[in-house]
C-alpha cells in the first residue's frame, strides 16, 4: 500500500478555463511550474522552476481527455527511483467547477512520511496560487 493525496477545491471559473491552468506552460507557471510544452497524452514532460530553471519534476501523460479528466506520472529528486500518479478530475457545478486531485503511488513508511508532508503542503500551496489567479484574472 501507498500514501494518497486527495484535494478538493472549488472555482469560479468554467471548466475549460481551469484545464488552461492544467496544460498550458504559460498558466502553469503562475500556480506550479513551467512545462517546457503543453501537456498532452502520450507526451512526456519536464516542469521547471519559474525564477531557477532547473528542472523539478518530469514524468509523461497518461490520459487527457480535454475539460474533464488529466493524469501524469509524477516524479521528483527526492522520490529517487519512485514513480507516482496525478490525477486531476474537472466536474461542472452551479457557479464554476469542482477540481479534484489524487496524488497517488507515493511512497510510504516512517521515513518517507515527510516527502509525503512536504507534498501534500505544497499542493495546498500551488492550488491556493491557482484559485488565487482564477478569481482575479478570469472573473
Amino acid at each position: 500500500m501507498t500514501n494518497i493525496l486527495k484535494k478538493n477545491i472549488y472555482l469560479r471559473a468554467t471548466k475549460e478555463q481551469v484545464w488552461a491552468y492544467l496544460t498550458d506552460p504559460d498558466k502553469l507557471a503562475i500556480w506550479f511550474h513551467k512545462p517546457t510544452e503543453t501537456l498532452a497524452e502520450g507526451s512526456d514532460y519536464e516542469m521547471h522552476g519559474v525564477q531557477s530553471g532547473d528542472k523539478l519534476m518530469w514524468g509523461k501523460v497518461t490520459k487527457s481527455q480535454p475539460h474533464d479528466l488529466l493524469e501524469y506520472t509524477f516524479t521528483i529528486a527526492p522520490m529517487g527511483d519512485a514513480v507516482s500518479t496525478v490525477s486531476w478530475t474537472l466536474t461542472e457545478v452551479a457557479g464554476g467547477t469542482q477540481l479534484s486531485l489524487k496524488h497517488s503511488g507515493l511512497p510510504q513508511g516512517e521515513d518517507a512520511f515527510g516527502l509525503t508532508l512536504a507534498l501534500d503542503k505544497g499542493w495546498d500551496d500551488h492550488l491556493g496560487r491557482m484559485r488565487n489567479d482564477i478569481h482575479t484574472v478570469e472573473c
